[in-house]
């Protein structure tokens, strides 16, 4: 793939950026505009969402852990068109967003309401250690619709160089401390398809250094959750927990699930949607409820697991994601933790939104060539800023 140039995007000064987010867990696009200069935040804009179909979201799930061939081809041109239809209606209510612009320090004469897009796209297979890492969608074409430069392809470099390529959003969240004027160890908690957990320490100055950022995925999260209560209920979640909250957590289950080899290993690591699949045979033979409730206590408990690699205590957990949603779950991590969980709204960021935010910051971060992962997050030998910049009317 040739990278394309990014002369079209300002060198220096805030941007206003708009990151893309489709998650492992299928539901849908979301996409929020945030103004940095890569570095810092210096403020949130607008956000929106779109739900794929359920004929979309079907023919997604279908292309999961496949890395090439018709599914692929076909996922790829729904991820495309899904996001090119909601960022065109977004972008078009933008243009009277002078006011974010004078307070953050934007440019307001700039000649489209955004000066950059970060476009995830959505992976359908994640092994860094065998195949690679596969996220499907054009970033190209989407710069030449959208007639705005766009950042892809985010974490291919990151594994050529020896990196998991996930999670990427810690620099992200190292920002988001600094933003919130934090001077203690606090942790970020993204429980989507995936969990993963960021320790950030911001007493660093920046997030590349040694000991300011700790990354790595917990475990699964609720994407096996989603998929049984899909299968025997005919639900996309478990919405609310109402399901797993008249149920009980199988220890039996519970203590296979945690015999998993992935537990004992060092972080940084990261995980595929399915490479916990076999969860679901661990719960066959329960009820529905009391097999919602084991798979959301596993869920707690790969959390707890993982909190005992921090460095020290952080003062508080952060909770973002869909599964911050859940009271099930949120009070099973309370009970499973030593220090304070809340979710991320508790500190005035928003939980849905927060993963698109992070594009949008790493997409400026990659068109000033700022590093977007570091050994601390992702296991890269060195520090890393992966990326392609697709500039409207240049051609891959």
């Amino acid at each position: 793939m040739s990278r394309t140039s990014n002369r079209a995007i300002a060198k220096t000064g805030p941007l206003r950026a708009l990151g893309t987010m489709s998650g492992t867990s299928l539901d849908g696009v979301d996409a929020a505009i945030v103004v940095t200069d890569g570095v810092s935040i210096h403020g949130f804009g607008a956000s929106c969402y779109h739900a794929y179909e359920p004929v979309e979201r079907a023919q997604l799930a279908s292309a999961l852990g496949q890395w090439h061939g018709p599914q692929v081809d076909a996922a790829g041109e729904i991820v495309t068109r899904a996001h090119a239809d909601l960022l065109k209606r977004f972008l078009a209510e933008q243009v009277d967003a002078d006011q974010v612009d004078a307070e953050a320090g934007v440019d307001p004469s700039r000649s489209a309401p955004v000066d950059v897009i970060g476009f995830h796209g959505q992976t359908l297979a994640h092994a860094p250690r065998q195949q690679g890492t596969l996220q499907v969608g054009d970033g190209a074409a989407l710069a030449q619709t959208l007639g705005v430069p766009v950042v892809w392809d985010f974490r291919s470099d990151d594994v050529r160089l020896g990196g998991e390529g996930a999670p990427l959003a810690p620099f992200f969240h190292f920002a988001c401390a600094k933003y919130l004027k934090r001077d203690k160890p606090l942790c970020f908690l993204n429980l989507g398809g995936v969990g993963n957990i960021t320790y950030v320490d911001p007493r660093f100055d920046a997030p590349e250094e040694p000991g300011a950022l700790l990354a790595f995925d917990t475990g699964p999260a609720n994407a096996p959750i989603n998929d049984l209560v899909q299968a025997r209920c005919g639900q996309p979640m478990d919405e609310g927990g109402r399901i797993a909250l008249g149920g009980e957590v199988e220890t039996g289950a519970l203590e296979l699930f945690l015999a998993e080899p992935y537990f004992a290993r060092m972080p940084p690591k990261s995980l595929d949607r399915n490479d916990f699949s076999e969860m679901i045979d661990l719960v066959s033979e329960l009820s529905d409820r009391d097999a919602t409730a084991t798979l959301t206590g596993m869920c707690a408990a790969a959390v707890a697991q993982g909190m005992e690699h921090c460095p020290e205590a952080p003062e508080v957990v952060l909770v973002t994601g869909g599964g911050r949603h859940n009271p099930v779950l949120m009070e099973m991590l309370r009970v499973s933790l030593d220090c304070p969980v809340a979710p991320i709204e508790s500190v005035g960021l928003d939980g849905d939104m927060l993963e698109a935010q992070a594009f949008a910051h790493l997409a400026v971060r990659v068109a000033r060539g700022l590093p977007t992962s570091c050994p601390g997050t992702t296991g890269v030998r060195a520090c890393v800023g992966g990326g392609v910049v697709s500039v409207p009317g240049t051609s891959d």
